[in-house]
């Protein structure tokens, strides 16, 4: 597994284009509500701005996108909407790994998957299985999953794994463990529908993200929202605890590295 800098143990590499994006869709029973149709149309129109969002990552050359498709919370609606959930959730792995993988995408699913039914696991694990050497755009969908849950079964997983009977654990030890590990934490958090908060999402990786509130309905969410996320990502300042003075410095550095090797 390769080595990913945490943002609070070192100043990670960034860039004009973030490196990771993550989004929380939020708005689709609303955008089917103002429509008079029903909450699952929403949630199908939500897939197409999926697909559309996926593509607009890969063209901007941004390795990393992860969704957040139902949360451990999540459960807790009514019943039937569950239920069309499940089948919509089901009928989008059946219909689009096959073209994720032709586009070079690597597909995978964070989260307790124990809860799901069996053919969805077994279409998750196809999915994963055939798309696990593409590195074009690394899509996560995170689906049962909750910030707590995750650093939870890290903890278990930690100490599972550990032959230190002291239990004399590091952040290092426990990023391992996490569902994200193997992916840099999120430089840019993006969340629809008019909602500001983060949700039980990636709690341990967004502890330095850009944070980024739109009104969008996720199902309107296209490629002029996500340029717009971007370009207010751009103009922010990442200090990571650092002063802006300290900041100038390090970039005058650089300059003259980069300065130095073109002559």
């Amino acid at each position: 597994m390769p080595s990913i800098l945490s943002s609070t143990r070192g100043i990670p590499e960034t860039g004009m284009t973030p490196k990771h994006i993550a989004i929380i869709m939020d708005g689709n029973g609303r955008w089917a509500k103002q429509r008079y149709l029903p909450r699952i149309a929403g949630h199908t129109q939500g897939v197409e701005a999926v697909r559309g969002t996926i593509k607009a990552c890969i063209e901007k050359g941004v390795p990393y996108l992860t969704i957040f498709a139902f949360s451990s919370e999540n459960w807790r609606r009514p019943a039937e909407e569950v239920k069309l959930l499940m089948q919509l959730f089901l009928a989008a792995l059946e219909r689009e790994v096959a073209s994720l993988h032709e586009n070079g995408v690597r597909f995978r699913v964070i989260g307790d998957l124990s809860k799901f039914d069996p053919r969805i696991i077994e279409c998750v694990r196809h999915g994963e299985m055939l798309t696990a050497g593409n590195t074009r755009l690394h899509f996560t969908v995170a689906a049962n999953y909750g910030g707590r849950w995750d650093i939870m079964q890290a903890v278990r997983k930690m100490i599972a794994q550990s032959s230190d009977s002291t239990m004399d654990f590091n952040e290092s030890d426990l990023s391992r463990c996490l569902a994200m590990a193997d992916a840099p934490e999120p430089d840019l958090f993006i969340r629809t529908g008019g909602e500001c908060r983060i949700s039980n999402f990636l709690l341990w990786q967004l502890a330095y993200t850009e944070l980024y509130f739109t009104d969008t309905l996720w199902p309107d969410f296209n490629v002029s929202t996500l340029d717009k996320a971007i370009l207010s990502y751009q103009k922010r300042e990442r200090r990571f605890g650092q002063t802006s003075e300290q900041l100038a410095s390090r970039q005058e550095i650089k300059d003259k590295i980069l300065n130095e090797n073109k002559v």
